[in-house]
């Protein structure tokens, strides 16, 4: 069969998600071990729009690209967050180093229903296909126990390669490692980091599951990103 090209994919909030997201996973280490402490998720998220490494993907992150320092960084926003429920530093620190736990456990997440069939659809249809998402370490691990890593060549992370969604350099290294096909899509939620981000660097671009005036493809599924890929 013919090669086609190949199609990058986002991960969470395309091909899986998990409920409640970082804020969810606070709440739910913070009921466990501070009964009573009368914090929402949507007290807790403000505390968490910022100190990410994808809130600033204009600098690289090559000194977070490692697992420990990656998630040592992360530790500090998220123990912030917990400071602002009332606990002292040093409580809130030891409360953020259970998070890590919660978020990456694989019974957690769930793939979305057109996930798995749209992939595996393309991929016999002659696409090949890989994963670049803004995510944490363990995303290649996430991948496999949804059930997704047979239908994907490579899972390239943004907390292994320093580079985060929209950087120029996220998309290149993503573009490298498959062999730098002539025919390149990147099918994502986030117009910024999945279509925009994209087209400057060269690609074609497919927002899914909403709309917005600046993206050229939009579907509100994954089926019709085969449709648009088959015609384009």
């Amino acid at each position: 069969m013919r090669r086609r090209g190949v199609i990058l994919w986002d991960f969470d909030g395309t091909l899986a998600y998990l409920k409640g997201m970082w804020a969810g996973a606070l709440l739910e280490v913070l009921d466990e071990r501070v009964p009573g402490h009368g914090m929402t998720r949507d007290s807790l998220r403000p505390f968490l729009n910022a100190g990410f490494p994808w809130h600033e993907p204009e600098r690289p992150h090559l000194d977070l690209a490692e697992p420990g320092a990656w998630w040592a960084s992360l530790g500090r926003v998220l123990a912030r967050a917990y400071e602002s429920a009332g606990l002292a530093k040093a409580a809130a620190a030891e409360l953020a180093t259970h998070v890590r736990a919660r978020y990456v456990d694989p019974g957690r997440w769930r793939a979305y229903d057109d996930a798995a069939p749209t992939l595996h659809h393309l991929r016999d249809f002659g696409w090949r296909q890989a994963i670049l998402s803004n995510h944490v370490p363990e995303l290649p691990t996430l991948v496999e126990a949804l059930g997704l890593a047979g239908t994907v060549e490579r899972v390239i992370c943004s907390a292994a390669t320093g580079y985060e969604k929209p950087h120029a350099e996220a998309y290149r290294a993503a573009l490298a490692v498959t062999d730098d096909p002539e025919v390149a899509w990147m099918v994502g939620d986030s117009v910024v980091a999945d279509v925009l981000g994209a087209e400057r660097a060269g690609l074609r671009a497919i927002l899914v599951r909403k709309r917005d005036e600046r993206a050229r493809w939009c579907s509100p599924d994954l089926a019709g990103v085969v449709e648009i890929v088959g015609e384009a």
